[in-house]
C-alpha cells in the first residue's frame, strides 16, 4: 500500500492527525477549539452512545436533559466547584442586543443545575435513590485543543445521582465505575483500563474521591477515558439537597456524578490504529464487514448483493462497496484508513471458481473462501479480531509498564511508558516535583488491583504516566 499516513513511530502526533484527516473522522470547526465530526466519527460515537446508554440504564439511571446556560451564580455557590473551572469557563454577557442582569455560564458540566433541582424534586427517603444521566455537550475553553482529546466543546454523557447514604452513594459510583465504563472499554473498545482512584491533587473540583479508568495509547503515554466521583455531601449542602429520613429528622443526601466523552473516540485511535489506519473493534464497528466488487461483470454484482444479505441475516452490521467507476485500490486504502474489521473482495478471478477473498484488518492477511462458506468465516473473524485487538493492546501495556522503587526512576520510566512504583515512594511532595516535569500519578491500587477507599491506605501503589 503506497504511504498515505505518516508513520506512528517516525511522528506519533502528525500520524494521529492524518488518521483524523484521511479517515474522513473530523475537522476542524471555525472556532479554535471546536470540531466537526464527520459521518464515519459520527457513527463510532453513535455506536459508543448505543453500548454506554444500555449499561447506564441496567444500572437504574434515567435519561433526562437539563439546560446548556447555568447562571453564574450557582456556580458560586460550591466554592471548590467554581475555583476548579473557572479557567476553563465560557461566560455570556449579552443576550438579545442587551447586557444581561447576570452572567450566564456556557455549562461545563451539569453538577450545580442538576443540584437545583434535585433540591426542588427529593423531599422524603422514597425519593432516593435519584439515579439520572444525561447526553448533552459541554464547553471547556481549552488552550491546547486537539481533535477528540481537547476540545472547546466535546459531547458525553453525565450522571448525576443522589442517595440516603454515604455507603449507598460509594457503592454507586463504584458500580457505574466497573458495570458501565471498565465493561464498554474493555469488553468493546477493547482498551484494557486500570481502575483506581485519583490523588487528591488529581480528583475533580468539589468531590471527595474520584475514580478513574485510565488507558495506554500506542505511544506510551496515559489517556483518562473516564472518571466516576464521590461528591459527599458538598454539593448537597451548597443546594440543600435534603430529604426526610425515616425517623423523620432532615437530612442531606450524598451525591454522585460520573461522565465519558468524545475523548474515547481518540482513545480508540490511539490504543488500536496503525500505519495503515484505524482498527476498529468488531463489537464497536458500524459497518462489520465491508462487501467489495472489485470488477463488475460475470455475475458479480449479484453474488456480492447476496453475500451481502446472507451476512445481514446473521447478524453482521453490514455494507456493500460497488463503485466500480472508482478504482478498486482506492476504494481499499479507503477502507483500511477506516478500519473496517472484516473486508469480503468479489472479482470475476475469485467467483470463478466459487471464491471471494476475505481480507481481516488486524493483520491483513487475505484468504480465498468459497461463497457458501464466507458468512462463517467472517463471523469467526470478527470473534477472534475483538479479542486480538485487545490482547495486543493489552501486550503494548504490559511491555512499557516497569516497577520502580523510587519517584526518580518513576518520572524516568514515564519517557517511554507507565511506572508502577510505591506511593509511598512519591508522596504530595513528590507528585509535585513529578508534575513538574510533565509526569503525573494517573492513579492508587491497592497491591492486589483493586480500588482502594483512600489515598492514606497503607502499600497502595501508584501509576505514574506522561499523559494526554
Amino acid at each position: 500500500m503506497a504511504r498515505v499516513l505518516t508513520p506512528r513511530a517516525e511522528d506519533f502526533p502528525r500520524w494521529y492527525q492524518d488518521l483524523i484527516a484521511k479517515a474522513k473522522l473530523a475537522d476542524n470547526g471555525p472556532v479554535r477549539g471546536t470540531m466537526v465530526i464527520r459521518p464515519a466519527g459520527y457513527a463510532i460515537w453513535e455506536r459508543m452512545q448505543l453500548e454506554m446508554d444500555a449499561r447506564i440504564k441496567a444500572a437504574g439511571a434515567e435519561n433526562a436533559y437539563f439546560p446548556l446556560f447555568i447562571p453564574e451564580s450557582y456556580l458560586k455557590r460550591e466554592a471548590q466547584h467554581v475555583e476548579g473551572f473557572s479557567p476553563e469557563l465560557a461566560v455570556v454577557t449579552h443576550g438579545g442586543g442587551k447586557p444581561l442582569a447576570e452572567p450566564i455560564v456556557v455549562r461545563p458540566t451539569s453538577e450545580t443545575v442538576i443540584g437545583e433541582f434535585m433540591a426542588k424534586w427529593i423531599d422524603s427517603y422514597r425519593d432516593l435513590p435519584l439515579l439520572l444521566n444525561q447526553w448533552a455537550n459541554v464547553v471547556r475553553w481549552e488552550l491546547r485543543p486537539r481533535i477528540f482529546l481537547r476540545t472547546s466543546e466535546f459531547l458525553w454523557q453525565e450522571g448525576h445521582t443522589a442517595h440516603a447514604t454515604r455507603e449507598d452513594a460509594r457503592a454507586y459510583a463504584r458500580r457505574i465505575l466497573h458495570e458501565a465504563y471498565e465493561d464498554l472499554m474493555v469488553n468493546v473498545i477493547g482498551i484494557p483500563v486500570v481502575v483506581g482512584l485519583k490523588t487528591t491533587r488529581e480528583r475533580f473540583a468539589g468531590a471527595t474521591a474520584t475514580y478513574t479508568c485510565e488507558g495506554m495509547m500506542g505511544d506510551g503515554k496515559a489517556l483518562q477515558l473516564g472518571t466516576s466521583h464521590e461528591l459527599g455531601q458538598n454539593f448537597a449542602k451548597a443546594f440543600d439537597i435534603s430529604y426526610s429520613s425515616k425517623e423523620g429528622g432532615r437530612e442531606h443526601a450524598w451525591t454522585t456524578s460520573w461522565g465519558t466523552s468524545t475523548r474515547m473516540l481518540g482513545g480508540l485511535i490511539m490504543a488500536h490504529g496503525d500505519d495503515n489506519g484505524l482498527r476498529v473493534p468488531p463489537r464497536l464497528a458500524p459497518i462489520q464487514a465491508y462487501v467489495m466488487i472489485v470488477k463488475d461483470g460475470d455475475g458479480v454484482g449479484e453474488a456480492a448483493a447476496k453475500l451481502r444479505d446472507g451476512l445481514r441475516d446473521a447478524g453482521v452490521r453490514v455494507a456493500l462497496d460497488d463503485r466500480t467507476d472508482t478504482p478498486f485500490g482506492r476504494r481499499a486504502v479507503d477502507a483500511e484508513l477506516r478500519g473496517y474489521p472484516v473486508r469480503v473482495e468479489v472479482g470475476p478471478r475469485d467467483l470463478a471458481v466459487g471464491n471471494a477473498t476475505v481480507v481481516r484488518r488486524t493483520d491483513g492477511s487475505k484468504t480465498p473462501t468459497p461463497v457458501a462458506d464466507v458468512v462463517t468465516a467472517v463471523l469467526a473473524a470478527l470473534e477472534t479480531d475483538q479479542q486480538v485487538l485487545h490482547d495486543q493492546a493489552l501486550a503494548n501495556r504490559e511491555s512499557r509498564t516497569v516497577e520502580v522503587a523510587t519517584l526518580a526512576e518513576a518520572i524516568e520510566a514515564a519517557a517511554t511508558g507507565w511506572a508502577r512504583v510505591p506511593w509511598s515512594a512519591v508522596g504530595v511532595a513528590g507528585e509535585a516535583e513529578a508534575n513538574g516535569q510533565g509526569v503525573t500519578v494517573r492513579c492508587l491500587l491497592r497491591a492486589d488491583g483493586s480500588v482502594p477507599d483512600s489515598e492514606d491506605e497503607p502499600d497502595l501503589i501508584a501509576i505514574l504516566a506522561r499523559a494526554y
